[in-house]
C-alpha cells in the first residue's frame, strides 16, 4: 500500500502499525466507521451545493455519484436525474 500524499512517513508507518495490531473484526469496525463519515460528508457536499434539495433527494444524487446514472434510473424509473 503507497503512502498517503498528505502524510508524513512516521505517521504513515505508525498508522500501518497500529492496524497491524488490530484484530481482524476491529479493522471491519474501522472500516465500516470510516464509510459512515465519507457517506455523511458526501451528503454534506451535496446539501452545500443544492440546499433546495430534500433528504430523498439527497440520497438520490447520492446512489447517482456512487452508483452511476444507469443505476440512479433502475432505482427511480421515470424521475430525473439530480446532480450531486
Amino acid at each position: 500500500m503507497a503512502p498517503a500524499a498528505d502524510t508524513s512517513p512516521e505517521a504513515d508507518a505508525a498508522q500501518l502499525a497500529a492496524y497491524r495490531r488490530m484484530t481482524g473484526a476491529e479493522r471491519l469496525q474501522v472500516a465500516f466507521r470510516l464509510t459512515a463519515l465519507s457517506r455523511r460528508a458526501t451528503e454534506t457536499g451535496i446539501r452545500r451545493r443544492h440546499p433546495e434539495y430534500g433528504d430523498e433527494d439527497v440520497r438520490r444524487a447520492l446512489v447517482r455519484l456512487l452508483h452511476g446514472d444507469d443505476v440512479a434510473r433502475r432505482v427511480w424509473p421515470g424521475r430525473g436525474l439530480l446532480e450531486p
